[in-house]
């Protein structure tokens, strides 16, 4: 009698295990407690790398936004920053003008010094040359002129509206703007730059 032809695909019929499944022997006490500390260690392993992740990406939210928080307290600073600036220069600028309107009424002959550099800055050719002063200042040019027996080659002439300690200074073809607030925006902006305005 021939041997029956027998698949090598097929899978033979074996009868389970009764000694636990998986060849180690019976559960026991010791055995179940060795399954519950593999699990609760899986369990605590995956647990701990959510934990980790959670973490991190709590960790990664709250460093953003704490960068966002100080961008946004830097701008004020920057704003508060340039704004005492300003009010710094225009302190300065103010206490400046104060002491220079001071200084020409305690020594009101400082508008001499001013006449006499203005005038030669005129074009040697230029004739009919008018400084227009305030009337107190045009008494004393006038006095500090004749004291040094100086003969004038230009003519005063009394203007009110022109502020003590400077002047103008006109010819026939030019015009020169010595008034205290010009002379003194001259060194304002020469100090704090020309973008300032009073």
């Amino acid at each position: 009698m021939s041997d029956p032809v027998v698949d090598k695909d097929t899978n033979r019929w074996r009868a389970p295990a009764i000694d636990g499944g998986d060849g180690r022997g019976f559960l026991t006490a010791s055995r179940l407690q060795e399954l519950q500390r593999e699990a609760h260690e899986e369990a605590w392993q995956e647990g701990y790398a959510k934990g980790l992740e959670a973490g991190s990406e709590s960790i990664r939210l709250r460093t953003e936004r704490f960068d966002e928080l100080l961008s946004a307290l830097e701008k004020p600073f920057e704003e508060l920053e340039e704004s005492v600036e300003t009010q710094l220069v225009d302190l300065a600028v103010t206490i400046a003008r104060q002491l220079f309107r001071r200084e020409i009424h305690i020594d009101p002959t400082h508008v001499v010094g001013v006449v006499r550099e203005v005038v030669p800055m005129l074009p040697v050719a230029s004739r009919d040359i008018v400084v227009h002063l305030h009337p107190e200042d045009a008494e004393v040019v006038r006095q500090c002129f004749a004291d040094a027996g100086d003969s004038l080659a230009w003519t005063i002439k009394e203007d009110p509206l022109i502020a003590r300690g400077g002047c103008l200074v006109s010819s026939d073809h030019s015009n020169i703007d010595a008034s205290a607030e010009t002379r003194f925006q001259a060194i304002v902006d020469a100090i704090v730059g020309d973008e300032r305005t009073t």
